[in-house]
């Protein structure tokens, strides 16, 4: 139900929409990686700043993380930024469109805070795309108040949720034994095969897992020159599954495929899993239902994909948030269907009038969704409850 409250909020975002459009086009047009974000932080810091927001830049140890809050009392409600790029495709995740409407559903949100009595937490969370930028933010107590978290992802649909699976990232390095390929290949021990056999290892194992799980690799280091038998040889692999505790006993079975290579070829291996694993998504239902109806109100129509069949897989830090807090991670439209993220096609779209109408649509959705929690004390114990009642035993953040 609209209220003067929610009106407001419109208002004020659709009078802020050029700056907002403007905002994305920038870093749209500045692509940087992971922990790079120089650029994007100082822009975003600076509009915050412009609008009267105190902002603490650098926050949380993080050189490309910042922070600026409102609101004295109330709910206190995390709007996530993201605004990191892909290389070589730039925004083909579209974190130009996610950038831009949590600012603009943070900065609407601030101007109402002390009118409706709420507090709003904005966070500009870097390095989602495998750097794990929120990990590194909770390390340091970013997430350890607040009623929710919220964000928006751009897609080619409206959907109430991504369907996120955890995973980690493994690094390893095969040791053998350098020989002239031609002279004297009986002295070498071949690293490059044991990388090789671990790989179809891994292949056999697809074979004998769940449908929704995921393993894949590259080959980083195969060798010299051709006349030489490889000495050293690397590879990276993810490993995906449904959720971080079912990640688990995955992992152990792809490095035995992995370790196994190695008695076949005389070589040794090293591993080394990255520091952070990213979790599931654990999307709070009552809070979702919330984000829909707003959505709803400005004339989305928001579908679950379990029911539509229209989904986007993947994986992100903001599932570790939901294991800290209540969360949304729900996906909008700023694409045609069947565009997929993480392509130039996708990355397109990022930086036109769909992905601007994206920013704004997602950023007044979000700040109705923001007055929904400090105006509604039964939906904060609705969304509490909820997200008591889901436990993990392990640690999201080790």
């Amino acid at each position: 139900m609209m209220n003067a409250e929610k009106t407001a909020a419109i208002t004020e975002i659709d009078r802020l929409a050029p700056k907002l459009i403007e905002v994305s086009h920038k870093i749209h047009a500045h692509p940087e990686l992971n922990f790079e974000e120089h650029y994007a932080h100082d822009l975003l810091c600076s509009v915050l700043e412009e609008f009267g927001l105190q902002v603490t830049r650098h926050a949380y140890g993080v050189a490309t993380a910042f922070e600026a809050v409102a609101g004295l009392s109330g709910p206190e409600v995390l709007v996530l930024l993201e605004y990191d790029a892909l290389p070589g495709i730039g925004h083909g995740c579209g974190h130009n469109v996610i950038a831009a409407a949590g600012l603009g559903a943070g900065l609407a949100a601030a101007a109402l805070a002390q009118q409706v009595g709420g507090r709003v937490r904005i966070l500009g969370t870097p390095a989602e795309e495998g750097g794990g930028g929120k990990i590194a933010m909770a390390r340091q107590g970013a997430f350890k108040t607040g009623v929710a978290a919220m964000m928006v992802h751009p897609a080619d649909a409206d959907l109430i949720r991504m369907d996120s699976i955890a995973v980690h990232t493994v690094d390893v390095t095969y040791q053998g034994k350098a020989a002239h390929a031609a002279a004297a290949p009986w002295e070498g021990r071949n690293a490059l095969d044991a990388a090789v056999l671990g790989y179809v290892n891994v292949a056999a194992l697809r074979q004998h897992i769940r449908p929704s799980e995921r393993i894949h690799g590259i080959f980083t280091e195969a060798g010299e020159k051709p006349n030489i038998v490889p000495r050293q040889a690397a590879a990276t692999w993810y490993v995906r599954s449904d959720t971080i505790s079912s990640l688990q006993p995955l992992k152990k079975r792809v490095m035995a495929c992995l370790e196994g290579a190695t008695s076949a070829c005389g070589c040794t291996m090293h591993s080394q899993w990255d520091d952070h694993t990213y979790a599931d998504v654990r999307d709070n239902m009552a809070l979702v239902g919330a984000y829909v109806e707003n959505m709803t109100a400005l004339g989305r129509h928001v579908t679950d994909p379990r029911v539509s069949g229209h989904s986007v897989v993947g994986s992100t830090d903001m599932g570790n948030v939901s294991y800290l807090l209540p969360s949304i991670h729900p996906m909008i439209k700023m694409a045609p269907d069947g565009v997929a993220i993480h392509t130039e096609e996708f990355a397109h779209f990022a930086g036109g009038a769909l992905g601007d109408s994206a920013v704004v649509t997602g950023a007044q959705a979000m700040a109705m969704t923001v007055i929904d929690l400090w105006t509604k004390p039964d939906l904060c114990a609705q969304l509490s409850s909820e997200f008591a009642q889901v436990t993990s035993d392990i640690d999201v953040l080790a």
